[in-house]
Formats: structure tokens, C-alpha cells, sequence
């Protein structure tokens, strides 16, 4: 009897694998969109959209698992989850195109989710700098002029891609802080690194929730608004980010600092969030703002449980079908359940967790801890290409 010899392939470079097994280069790429499986949820469709859509899977040799009450139509609307491979999706996606019920846009957007451009490997450390007297992790050490300065210089010399400045903490209970207070604390280190890094290789983003501390600091040609709020707390913040041209960090948030941690509840958890940062960012394309200016941000801390941050971490991917850069920031929080402990400890920590995030290729990292960050990441990158 021949002694079989079988292993499941998880988490590896598919291409690679086809290509050690000693298959014709030339058609590894197209070969390789029938080993890749998608799991799509589509949200909302009608009863006419979904049995067009389930009878397209079948033809095409996958499925769409509907509400139970489709197939009776018992039921107006419901969302699926369409799955196969990119090969039998991009099938799919030519065959909507041709049917009515709007399918042609499903189809669209089938295509551009199947084709989407690799994701870097290595992502942007944003370093944080909190010009604040009661920041959870940090509150203090930087408020005056001299400490802060001295922190940017650390943070730029140990590689920072970009720095993250702010005078408003927005830790759980904490109380708006005047847009003339940001602006006394923000301009300055601005204007230091004007006159001293007037080349600079590194970015700039300014932490606020205000337009006019947004507006004061575009000045100085800053390269993005961090907004939390996600552009809800100040209704000038869109039309003053469409008119500079900057970037922006668009944060999913569940209620208000005042309020986000009273007990927050979901029904479903990613989809909430998915939904919300995607009608977030709809809403600041036709106000203006450009696609390629948006990065989003599920805002671990922002009204969720210690259960929904690391579920959040866990299933981090799910929001990349948006097609947006994706920032993540969990460095010295709660969830790390480490309150009593020193900074270093939380740090060695975030890195344990942000490792999940370098392995899910998430964009931007936003961490009070720079050197320890870069450090890690290069040698990664080391080991990758020593492999390769």
C-alpha cells in the first residue's frame, strides 16, 4: 500500500508553494486565484439581488448562504456571505454584469475587492507625542515645551515614520480641552520642527478633534488629522481637511470620551464598526476628500470591551475590504490589563500584540514606544530576506 503523505497548507505564500512544486512560472499568477478563498459579506441586499446573486454562485461552482426565509421570499431584505475562489469570484463578477437589480455595481465591487494591490510588509511606526497633563500612559512627562522637544528628538532619531501630536487627551471620562489651549501647546513644536527639520523625512499628524486646531496646524504643513470622532465632533473638520488636501485618520468611536466606556453593547461587533467606518468615509468623499487622503482606524479603547478590542485584533482584515490604509492603536491601554505596571512592561506587551498586527500587514502602528517598534520590525524584515 502507498504511504500517503498529506499537510495542509495555513498562513503561507501560495505562489511560492506552486512555484517549489515545479509549476510553469509563466501561469503561477493566474494558477494561483484558484488556491485563494474569499468569504464575502454583503450587507442588505433584496430578495431579486440575492437569488440572482445565490443561482450566479452555483453555475460558478461555489455558494452564497442566505437568511432561511429567501427561499420562500418570506423576506425583503438580508445580507449573505458569498464565498469561492478569486477564480470563480472574478466568474461570478462577469456574469453580474450582465443582469439588472443593480447587479453590475455588485459586480464592480466583487472585482475590486478580488484585485486588490498587495498590502506593504512593513508598516509606518507612528510615534506619539502628548502634549497633555493627564494622558493615561504618558500624562505630564511632555507638557512643557523642553520635555516635549526632547521627546520628538528621541522619537525621530529612533525612526519614527511619523509623529503623532496632541494637546486634548481622549482617554476614557476625559473633558474636551479648548481649541485655543491645543493650539498654545501644538504650534510651537511645530514651529521647532520648521526651522530644524525643514527637510524632513518623517510625517507629521496633529491628534485633535478640532477644525480650528486642525486649520492652525495645516499651517505648518502637516501631513494628517487624527480626528477620533471620525469627523462627527466638529462639523467644519471635513470641509477644512477638503480644502488642505491633507490626510486623515477617520476612527471608529462609540459615543464620546465622556461617555464611550458606559457599558458598550453590540449586536455584532465587526459589522457595526464595518458599517459605521464605511458610512464615515463615504460621507467624507462627497464632502470632498480625496480616497487616497483616507486612512481608517477601529478604535480599539473607543467604547469597546477588553473582549471586543482583541476580537477586533483578531479579525483585523475584515476591514480592508474598504480598500483604506488601516491604523491600529493599542499601545499601553487597558486592554493589555496591565494598569498597575510600569511603562516598559506595557510596552514589551503592545509589541507581543503587535506582532498580530505586522502579520496582518497593518499599515500604521500608533505606539509610545518607537525604538523598541523599530527595532522589532527591522529584524523581521532581516529574517524575511534572508529566507528569500
Amino acid at each position: 500500500m502507498h504511504n500517503f503523505i498529506l499537510k495542509e497548507l495555513k498562513n503561507t505564500d501560495i505562489k511560492k508553494e506552486i512555484e517549489n512544486i515545479g509549476f510553469e512560472k509563466s501561469y503561477i499568477e493566474e494558477a494561483s486565484k484558484k488556491y485563494q478563498y474569499k468569504n464575502i459579506k454583503i450587507f442588505n441586499l433584496t430578495n431579486p439581488q440575492i437569488h440572482i446573486l445565490k443561482q450566479t454562485a452555483l453555475s460558478s461552482g461555489s455558494d452564497c448562504a442566505t437568511h432561511r426565509d429567501v427561499l420562500i421570499s418570506n423576506i425583503e431584505k438580508s445580507d449573505c456571505i458569498l464565498t469561492g475562489s478569486i477564480t470563480q469570484l472574478l466568474t461570478i463578477a462577469s456574469k453580474l454584469e450582465h443582469q439588472q437589480f443593480g447587479m453590475q455595481t455588485l459586480a464592480h465591487e466583487i472585482r475590486k475587492l478580488c484585485c486588490a494591490a498587495p498590502k506593504p510588509n512593513r508598516p509606518k511606526i507612528m510615534g506619539i507625542l502628548n502634549l497633555t497633563p493627564n494622558s493615561f500612559s504618558d500624562g505630564g512627562l511632555y507638557n512643557d515645551f523642553e520635555s516635549a522637544k526632547n521627546h520628538l528628538i528621541e522619537m525621530i532619531e529612533d525612526g519614527a515614520d511619523i509623529i503623532d501630536i496632541g494637546a486634548e487627551s481622549t482617554k476614557p471620562y476625559s473633558k474636551e480641552v479648548p481649541s485655543d489651549e491645543q493650539i498654545k501647546k501644538i504650534v510651537p513644536i511645530l514651529k521647532f520642527i520648521e526651522e530644524n527639520y525643514p527637510s524632513r523625512e518623517f510625517e507629521i499628524s496633529i491628534d485633535t478633534r478640532s477644525a480650528k486646531v486642525a486649520e492652525e496646524c495645516i499651517k505648518y504643513n502637516v501631513d494628517y488629522i487624527n480626528d477620533v470622532s471620525g469627523l462627527t465632533h466638529d462639523n467644519k473638520m471635513t470641509e477644512v481637511i477638503k480644502n488642505s488636501g491633507s490626510k486623515v485618520i477617520i476612527q471608529h468611536s462609540k459615543g464620546t470620551p465622556e461617555n464611550m466606556q458606559d457599558n458598550p453593547h453590540y449586536e455584532n461587533l465587526m459589522d457595526e464598526i464595518f458599517i459605521n467606518l464605511k458610512e464615515k468615509t463615504d460621507f467624507a468623499i462627497s464632502n470632498g476628500i480625496k480616497f487616497e487622503n483616507i486612512i481608517i482606524d477601529p478604535g480599539i479603547g473607543f467604547g469597546k470591551t477588553r473582549e471586543d478590542n482583541f476580537e477586533i485584533i483578531r479579525r483585523i482584515k475584515e476591514f480592508y475590504s474598504m480598500g483604506y490604509p488601516m491604523l491600529l492603536g493599542i499601545s499601553r491601554k487597558s486592554l493589555l490589563n496591565l494598569q498597575e505596571s510600569s511603562n516598559e512592561e506595557k510596552d514589551i506587551f503592545t509589541l507581543a500584540l503587535n506582532t498580530v498586527a505586522i502579520a496582518n500587514n497593518v499599515d500604521i502602528l500608533r505606539v509610545h514606544n518607537v525604538k523598541l517598534h523599530k527595532k522589532f520590525i527591522d529584524t523581521l524584515l532581516d529574517i524575511s530576506v534572508d529566507n528569500y
